[in-house]
């Protein structure tokens, strides 16, 4: 299925032809027509650090220890080209590679060189790249001034020019002729029988059979099959005398295809891929739909130079799910979601969704309505699911929201994965787990504003809010009605009665307390909250009586009028508590940090003119 998915985007999509792919090439060679090194142009520059792409023959299918008896059609790294082994940005060679290695993929490139001028001697670019190995010109290119940047990409793909020619060789017209017949010509090894034809298990027809698949790029640290199996040296992995690629049949135009997609959803700056983690997740239509990259804003941050893409985008597919209205695309076209993530041997899919562009605003609508939450001004409408996944780090200085490369590295795959499998899959506890253990662990510290850092802040609150009312939802599916716990709300909500929610309630009007009686809030050096939040949000029947004191003490500092309405406050809530538990479980413990922060947010909110809460506010409590 995800196979015939990316062969039919690869087909509506109309990309490279068969036997051609797009690939960077940071360097040129000029040469003369007697094979002198004219230049080197370097292709490279700010937006293309390793040169823009251009359209070159399919690269070769390198594996074992031959791999260096396959150069690619007049286009490779500088190790087949000019036989220099990789090197390290400082000019270093890399501890991998040696010049027995690079002399040997010389000694191959070269050959292939020759074999073609003698099939095409009328070729001016070919004469010349011969005469450009026969003279030993080739040994020269490194030592050139114009050349020093080279060695400072790692591996750099390199291919050839004529002086005076706009197009490289490798577009001459016998170059598309050559390519165009061997795009489907069995090329495997002699020592593999290969039968002439069989049934693709992807388009169905009948097809030569590739052995190895293309290797697909920026999901592992180097390029990595999708689909490949071990050879026939390990017998565990053949199956009724087949193995390799025989074992699961593709014909070849059907591996090029799907192989071509895929590599074009995770190119360089493609709308239609996030980075998550490790999991890189691509989308995709059956036919053309704007919504294709609109998914990729909702989920990624904004550029610096549009900063409410997120916030169109999301709010385009709110508009859809709520009107029902599409745009030019149809509600009912099939939209796919694929993820993947490294693996030893070859990549692994982390998950894949086929859903309707309906099911699929649906699911997002349900995403963001979890996460809505009451917040400040400054505060992002909808956070990026980066921001989301960092608020669980510990911050550092390079990385103030979040040190987003601690996370977990499955748990941006399983949000994801979570966010598309339907409105009740609940997040992955480890997600909870995770801000909640934020919460507690997290020291309140002084911002550049001079006011103290939240232990909940607005999208570690969201995030919690989001996995209790997805495990809610989930729960109340099978449980009877009268067991049905209400979810929370955007707001603060006083009528929810849990008792982890009330505590949390609790503690942020103690808080709020202590610093009312010290004069206002920013006149404390540290708080309740940077003391007990911890022992408090766990443990609160031990911590409780401790707070109670300090209440009363507190209490003693204010005005009759502020003291009224703190004493109404704190009763009301304590009213609902038949008791303080001894201690709250993981879940509850994230009930008591929303209860904080609703509690928290709703002193800063303004509400409609009261006679009690209006004299408050004007003796020091905000209301």
């Amino acid at each position: 299925m995800i196979l015939q998915a990316l062969t039919d985007y690869y087909r509506r999509a109309e990309l490279s032809p068969p036997g051609w792919e797009l690939k960077a090439i940071p360097f040129f060679i000029v040469l003369d027509l007697d094979g002198q090194v004219v230049s080197v142009i370097s292709r490279a520059d700010q937006a293309n650090p390793r040169g823009s792409q251009i359209l070159v023959p399919q690269s070769e299918i390198r594996s074992g220890k031959n791999a260096w008896a396959q150069p690619n059609l007049l286009w490779d790294h500088y190790g087949f080209v000019l036989g220099e082994p990789k090197r390290k940005p400082n000019g270093d060679i890399d501890p991998i590679d040696s010049y027995e290695k690079a002399a040997k993929q010389l000694g191959a490139f070269v050959a292939r060189i020759q074999s073609l001028l003698v099939r095409y001697p009328e070729s001016r670019g070919l004469a010349s790249i011969s005469k450009f190995y026969a003279s030993g010109e080739y040994k020269k290119v490194f030592a050139r001034p114009d050349a020093v940047e080279i060695v400072r990409i790692a591996g750099a793909n390199m291919t050839f020019r004529l002086v005076g020619e706009i197009e490289p060789i490798l577009h001459e017209k016998w170059v598309r002729d050559i390519v165009s017949t061997s795009a489907t010509a069995d090329e495997d090894a002699e020592d593999f029988v290969v039968p002439k034809s069989a049934m693709c298990l992807v388009t169905g027809d009948l097809a030569e059979i590739a052995r190895l698949h293309p290797k697909i790029y920026r999901v592992c640290s180097k390029p990595t099959a999708l689909a490949a199996a071990n050879s026939k040296e390990a017998q565990a992995y053949s199956s009724y005398g087949k193995d390799q690629g025989f074992i699961f049949p593709v014909g070849k135009p059907a591996v090029f295809a799907y192989t071509t997609a895929l590599n074009h959803l995770l190119r360089k700056d493609s709308p239609q891929r996030i980075q998550v983690g490790d999991a890189s997740t691509v989308f995709w239509a059956e036919r053309d739909s704007d919504f294709e990259t609109t998914v990729v804003d909702i989920f990624g941050d904004p550029p610096k130079d549009d900063p409410d893409r997120s916030t169109r985008a999301v709010q385009a597919v709110l508009n859809a799910v709520h009107s029902g209205k599409w745009g030019s695309s149809d509600e009912n076209t099939r939209f796919y979601v694929l993820g993947l993530a490294p693996n030893a041997a070859r990549i692994s899919i982390r998950f894949y969704h086929c859903v309707t562009l309906g099911e699929l605003g649906q699911r997002i609508a349900q995403h963001i309505k979890d996460l809505e939450l009451a917040r400040g001004s400054y505060d992002p409408q909808y956070p990026s699911l980066k921001r989301l996944l960092q608020t669980v780090c510990l911050a550092t200085s390079s990385q103030p929201f979040g040190d987003i490369d601690r996370l977990p590295p499955n748990l941006g795959g399983a949000i994801v994965d979570a966010i598309f499998e339907s409105e009740n899959t609940p997040y992955p506890a480890l997600w909870l787990n995770a801000a909640v253990g934020r919460c507690r662990a997290e020291q309140a510290k002084k911002t550049q504003q001079g006011t103290q850092a939240q232990n909940v802040p607005y999208a570690r609150a969201a995030v919690i809010k989001a996995c209790l009312n997805r495990q809610i939802r989930r729960t109340n599916l099978s449980a009877p009605d009268h067991l049905h716990e209400k979810e929370f709300l955007p707001m603060l909500d006083l009528t929810n009665t849990n008792p982890g929610y009330l505590l949390g309630r609790l503690f942020a009007v103690l808080e709020r307390l202590q610093e009312t009686s010290a004069g206002g809030g920013g006149k404390l050096n540290s708080t309740i909250r940077d003391k007990y939040y911890g022992a408090m949000a766990s443990s609160p029947g031990i911590v409780f009586p401790t707070l109670d004191n300090l209440k009363t003490s507190h209490l003693k500092k204010l005005p009759w009028a502020q003291k009224e309405w703190f004493d109404k406050l704190i009763g009301g809530i304590l009213s609902e508590l038949p008791d303080i538990p001894r201690q709250l479980p993981l879940p509850d413990q994230g009930r008591f940090a929303l209860g904080y922060y609703h509690q928290r947010q709703d002193f800063f909110t303004k509400k409609p003119d009261d006679s009690i809460i209006t004299t408050a506010s004007k003796e020091g409590t905000p209301a």
